[in-house]
């Protein structure tokens, strides 16, 4: 999107349009498009002819569908990129991160590499007055958009620069969001960020408080000296690691699971027993694994691990916990497609959740193996074992995790 054609969606004119687009399908949007060209006249000021306009406010409209995944009913309001949908924070892990400065007494605070400016407006709710910085002058534009259309542009300053040429002088807090892709993909060098890692945590330690989002496979190694490593996932899914500087953390390692939220800390307990499978498995949160916390999930489970090497606690008793969730197993197999086929079908099973980790299966195509037909349902999890790949067939225990 020009940057021309997105000043020209502020606009009344462009404000009117995107108004008729809020409930749009795809069905609807050829008749629509043919219209709205037809009865919309040139913006003259701006220089953006109708089917401009429309292409934009189209653009638009589609992109704050996609983006109601991550930021609910606020992506009705909002603008976006196309771009910036795939790189800004979901709502939930922004507003906990900026519950975290603001009880850390963070007042001001430097928001670099902005993007769509998701993050300045959680810290801005949270009541922090926010610098956003960016190079990119349409993502600024869209940021300072964001920022107003969400009723927080007195807190939030929007300024386009090289984040590098930013002083910091007198903050409380510097966050840095680094660009982890490229023309040609995803990032994993931590130095290959832009900005890279190593200039990002000198930014960080120049103030009071500092964080520093990195990708959640980041080696436990590159965690800088004196930081907390925090994993955050959302509903299940592993959304981000945040490198915390500044919070004299007891720990080294967090694992936050939202919503909730729950947090827990640890990374210091030694390496858990490993015995036979029990009556209960349970299955770490991605951020407890990636955390390398799994020991403290055997430790409040009074469990064990099936292998050293697998993500997978096993217990004779059942003991709720937010960062596992539990299976009451019925069956525990040396793993074979033919004997499993057979209980399917006399078990009248029709639906199969399949899970498995350390073992060469391909869920789809073991699903397809079993024909599952009938009423019933079963969680199948294919792991190996100090005594070989097993299969275990059980339930979700039930309990509120």
């Amino acid at each position: 999107m020009e940057i021309e054609s997105f000043r020209a969606l502020l606009t009344e004119q462009g404000q009117a349009l995107l108004a008729e687009l809020r409930e749009f399908t795809a069905d609807q949007e050829l008749a629509l498009a043919t219209r709205l060209r037809r009865e919309y006249r040139p913006l003259a000021p701006l220089g953006v002819p109708p089917t401009e306009l429309v292409r934009a406010a189209f653009e638009q409209a589609r992109l704050r569908q996609r983006a109601e995944a991550k930021f609910g009913a606020d992506a009705r309001s909002m603008y976006f990129t196309q771009h910036g949908v795939e790189q800004a924070t979901r709502r939930s892990v922004a507003e906990w991160r900026a519950g975290r400065f603001a009880a850390l007494g963070v007042k001001r605070l430097a928001d670099l590499c902005c993007g769509i400016g998701g993050d300045a407006v959680a810290l801005a709710r949270a009541g922090i007055a926010v610098l956003a910085v960016d190079r990119d002058e349409l993502t600024c534009e869209v940021a300072r958009a964001n920022a107003a259309a969400l009723g927080v542009a007195e807190l939030v300053e929007v300024r386009c620069a090289d984040v590098a040429d930013i002083d910091t002088d007198g903050f409380d807090a510097v966050f840095t969001d680094p660009a982890r892709r490229t023309s040609r993909g995803r990032v994993f060098d931590p130095e290959a960020y832009s900005p890279p890692l190593s200039w990002a945590v000198e930014a960080a330690r120049r103030t009071p408080f500092g964080a520093l989002k990195v990708a959640p496979g980041i080696p436990h190694e590159l965690v800088p000296e004196g930081a907390e490593a925090e994993w955050v996932s959302d509903r299940g899914e592993v959304k981000e690691a945040v490198l915390w500087f500044g919070t004299a953390a007891a720990e080294p390692y967090r694992a936050t699971l939202l919503p909730g939220p729950h947090s827990l800390t640890g990374g210091a307990l030694p390496d858990p027993p490993v015995g036979p499978v029990g009556r209960y498995l349970y299955e770490p949160d991605g951020a407890v694994i990636r955390g390398r916390m799994v020991a403290e999930v055997v430790e409040s489970t009074n469990g064990r691990l099936i292998d050293p090497m697998i993500a997978y606690v096993t217990s004779d008793e059942l003991r709720p916990t937010p960062y596992a969730h539990a299976y009451e197993l019925t069956d525990v197999l040396p793993y074979n497609v033919k004997k499993l086929k057979a209980l399917v079908k006399e078990r009248r099973i029709g639906t199969v959740v399949i899970k498995k980790r350390g073992a060469s299966v391909v869920p789809e195509e073991l699903r397809r193996q079993l024909k599952p037909a009938g009423p019933n349902t079963v969680t199948v999890i294919v792991a190996r074992t100090a005594a070989g790949p097993v299969m275990m067939l059980g339930q979700p225990a039930g309990l509120a995790m």
